[in-house]
């Protein structure tokens, strides 16, 4: 048998799990992994849909909006 550490979460990650939505979605992948695909294809359906709709500005705002994301993610892999 295998002992996992449970650590509590911190004041972000309570109040987080508070917040309707985000809370839901948050326990949800905590307790299915797969979900994280589902979020992705719901994602990648709005932005097609908003694209649709509104056209380049929609697609501009997405790319704009990603780029602090893409900033923790490589800050992430280049940590020594």
């Amino acid at each position: 048998m295998i002992a996992t550490a449970v650590t509590a979460p911190s004041p972000l990650g309570r109040f987080a799990r508070k917040v309707p939505v985000v809370g839901r979605v948050i326990r949800d992948v905590e307790r299915d992994t797969d979900t994280i695909y589902y979020l992705l294809t719901i994602f990648v359906t709005a932005v097609v849909l908003a694209v649709q709709t509104w056209g380049l500005p929609a697609l501009v705002l997405t790319a704009v909006a990603m780029v602090p994301v893409m900033f923790v993610i490589l800050i992430i892999l280049a940590r020594p």
